[in-house]
């Protein structure tokens, strides 16, 4: 069973269903998906949301391992994504020599705004936790307390990590960012991390129609007979 955690902000909940599909639709093993809405986190996550906060899952994410009762591993994924290849092949990736694994990109915006008018911020390892496989077994750090308490930085840098060895690296396929990865037809996964074709003024960016044609066939129902004229 591949365990998907995925982040959840109910202001891009087409953007999550429409991945679960992608996943779905793609995927050669049994998946289990649990989405990271915070009012389903009573008592688990109760910081306060702050002004660098773009998502309602900036910090949700690192109760993942906790949510595993530590054991196994876990995928943490953000909703803004499309899979375009089996996760089969990203779960097999798994290695147990680290305790976490992720694409390490050398991600440096410009810009200082994003989608709904987010704050867009720069730091190192900046994206690293967007798409996680965690190790939950070598993440108890990873309390409720600590995830609570913990500065942005220290979560997102995985500083509470005891060496920066602990963190694998998968292929740079499986976390495209759109608009700042250079463009590639062989995405495993893309990210439209600057704000996704649901929003009006990205619907024509890279891998847009694709995501659209993905949202059509999750939409689908097939119907018995012809529907009569009322």
């Amino acid at each position: 069973m591949i365990r998907v955690f995925i982040g959840f902000d109910p202001r891009e909940t087409v953007a999550w269903h429409v991945l679960t599909h992608s996943i779905l639709a793609r995927s050669s093993q049994p998946v289990s998906f649990v989405p990271l809405a915070l009012n389903n986190l009573e008592g688990l996550l109760w910081r306060e949301r702050n002004a660098l906060q773009s998502t309602e899952f900036s910090f949700s994410r690192f109760l993942a391992p906790y949510l595993s009762d530590y054991q196994g591993w876990s995928l943490f994924m953000d909703c803004d994504m499309l899979m375009l290849d089996d996760i089969a092949k990203l779960w097999a990736l798994r290695d147990e020599r680290y305790a976490v694994m992720c694409v390490k990109h050398d991600h440096r915006p410009v810009e200082t705004v994003k989608f709904l008018d987010q704050p867009q911020t720069a730091y190192q390892k900046k994206n690293w936790s967007s798409v996680v496989l965690f190790n939950n077994s070598r993440c108890t750090a990873l309390t409720p307390e600590y995830v609570n308490t913990a500065l942005g930085l220290e979560l997102h840098q995985f500083k509470w990590l005891e060496s920066d060895e602990l963190i694998g690296e998968i292929p740079a396929a499986w976390n495209h960012l759109v608009g700042y990865s250079a463009p590639r037809p062989d995405a495993a996964n893309v990210h439209y991390t600057i704000g996704g074709p649901y929003f009006d003024e990205y619907a024509q960016c890279e891998y847009g129609a694709q995501w659209f044609a993905e949202r059509e066939r999750m939409l689908r129902v097939d119907q018995r007979g012809t529907a009569k004229a009322p």
